[in-house]
């Protein structure tokens, strides 16, 4: 009885508990007063601390899905652990781009903008951080190669149907796909997507893990061994620890649903910060991407500096990528149901910066082993598209 409860007090501290009530308590009082505080006689001044309010919960909230998360990724091990906190980061962030869709403005390229900003954050911030101070740490720092180069792959394939692709063809016009075009893009990056998952969680999963030292791949023939060992590990789990599990995944959850009853109400928000303010429509979806993956960038930098940089890969190529394929059909249809207008065609300066970003994450995995440098190059590069928002 004692291990029990001694279990259920490090499954469930004190400070999640608190986390998980303070959060909850701030989703009750907007579900009751929330259509009063920001109905027709907002101000700035309340938008400003009604903002304040809401992002410090839903920072808060997503830390606690980071957190138990990350739990059940140690439990569960690669790749499943980094799909799970992956997948739970990214459909916070497809919740907030859709709360923003169907609020009282119009949003048509809410979906581009955040996948852009998303791109910019992690592909350059995020992976240029942990290049550079795992670099500065380490000297260099290994990676499965393969494994990297499919998400490359992956990148370029998506990024390039949904980013690219509708600046080019005749569509609906303005980057805007026909209904025929988002019905079947839709699909088929549904499928790609889902492709990418099934072989990364059964016969590829060994692309994604860290290779022995001195190594750069784990080859097709050895993914046996890392297969075996997962099964001794399934059958030493003890009723107790399949418990844990699913206590953390129901505290995963209670994390989670908070960001979504909240995130019509932040939606509101930033839209009437944003045109009272008269910002670059652009902020608005790197707000988002702010918001739903500073918990995770942190986990990524910190997987860096322990030496585990495939686990920093998976978190942010693997990020970008269910990004890009969960969003992209989740925006069309949303916007097929609803009527509203979408557009994922980028301008010539988010081309350029797109462009230039694949072709240096290409040649920073490109099969050898993370340097200082390339790392400074990627967050240059994000300075530079922080620049070009503001001041065009």
């Amino acid at each position: 009885m004692m291990t029990k409860n001694l279990l259920f007090s490090e499954i469930f501290p004190t400070k999640t508990r608190i986390r998980l009530v303070a959060v909850w308590l701030i989703v009750v009082l907007f579900l009751i007063f929330g259509q009063g505080i920001l109905g027709d006689t907002i101000t700035g001044t309340l938008a400003l601390g009604t903002f304040l309010v809401l992002l410090f919960t839903i920072i808060g909230a997503a830390f606690g899905v980071v957190k138990e998360a990350d739990e059940l990724a140690h439990k569960l091990g690669e790749p499943y652990g980094t799909l799970i906190l992956t997948l739970s980061i990214v459909s916070i962030e497809v919740i907030l781009i859709a709360a923003v869709m169907l609020g009282p403005g119009e949003n048509p390229t809410i979906g581009k903008d955040s996948i852009f900003s998303v791109m910019m954050i992690i592909m350059n911030l995020v992976i240029g951080l942990c290049i550079l101070l795992g670099g500065l740490k380490f000297g260099e720092q290994e990676y499965n190669a393969q494994g990297t180069l499919s998400y490359m792959g992956m990148i370029i394939m998506l990024g390039g149907i949904g980013l690219l692709l509708p600046n080019f063809i005749q569509g609906a016009g303005g980057g805007q796909f026909t209904t025929t075009q988002a019905v079947v893009l839709a699909g088929l990056v549904i499928v790609l997507y889902g492709f990418f998952l099934l072989l990364q969680m059964k016969g590829y999963k060994h692309l994604y893990i860290q290779p022995k030292a001195g190594n750069m791949e784990i080859p097709f023939a050895q993914r046996q061994e890392g297969a075996e060992q997962k099964e001794t590990d399934i059958k030493a789990v003890d009723p107790v620890n399949k418990k844990e599990i699913w206590m953390r995944t129901l505290i995963l959850v209670g994390m989670i649903l908070p960001i979504v009853l909240l995130s019509h109400n932040m939606a509101v928000v930033v839209d009437y910060g944003i045109k009272a303010a008269n910002l670059p429509p652009l902020l608005g979806g790197v707000l988002i991407a702010i918001i739903v993956f500073t918990p995770e960038s942190m986990t990524a930098v910190k997987a860096a500096l322990n030496n585990e940089f495939q686990r920093a890969i998976n978190l942010c190529h693997g990020a970008f990528v269910s990004t890009v394929g969960l969003t992209i059909p989740a925006v069309l249809i949303v916007g097929l149901i609803t009527g509203k207008t979408v557009l994922f065609g980028m301008t010539a300066t988010e081309t350029i910066l797109f462009v230039i970003t694949l072709l240096l994450s290409l040649m920073t995995f490109i099969g050898k082993r993370t340097t200082p440098i390339m790392g400074m190059m990627h967050l240059v590069l994000f300075v530079v598209f922080m620049l070009l928002i503001f001041n065009p």
